[in-house]
């Protein structure tokens, strides 16, 4: 059976058949595939003028997928490395700002379900907490138990 190369164009898309890319993390991955320095250039400009990429998916897909699991912090961090502009990733985070105690809450009781029986106990949900990208505020009133109804 023959073996069948992509061209660049077909790589990128079957990237972007998988999940929604920035042009950024695209850049990245195809660079050792494009044979003139141009090239990569013009396909990507064809595919965003096209609509197959589009930052504000991209926020929309990891929001969708990462928001019930991590807070703010993490997130941030996961948009900026994916290359998204400052101002979608900046309108990101307000929209998550205003459900991260709820989130966060939500986090705690999946893995720990009770408060901590003493300050060891504390630390290590804390730090459970803190590693998925919650701020030390968030995590101090889920831990107290001072959360509104509203999640804020």
């Amino acid at each position: 059976m023959p073996v069948v190369q992509l061209s660049l164009k077909g790589r990128a898309l079957r990237l972007l058949g998988n999940r929604e890319h920035t042009r950024t993390e695209l850049e990245r991955k195809l660079a050792r595939y494009a044979e003139q320095p141009d090239e990569l250039a013009k396909v990507l400009d064809d595919l965003q003028a096209k609509g197959f990429i589009s930052e504000q998916r991209v926020v929309e897909s990891v929001l969708h997928r990462r928001a019930a699991r991590l807070g703010a912090g993490r997130i941030r961090q996961e948009l900026q490395a994916k290359g998204v502009d400052g101002e979608l990733v900046a309108h990101a985070m307000q929209q998550l700002r205003a459900t991260e105690i709820a989130r966060a809450r939500d986090v705690w009781q999946r893995r720990f379900g009770e408060p901590p029986r003493d300050t060891a106990e504390r630390g290590k949900q804390a730090r459970f907490l803190a590693a998925r990208g919650f701020t030390g505020d968030v995590i101090q009133r889920v831990l107290a138990g001072g959360f509104d109804e509203d999640g804020g």
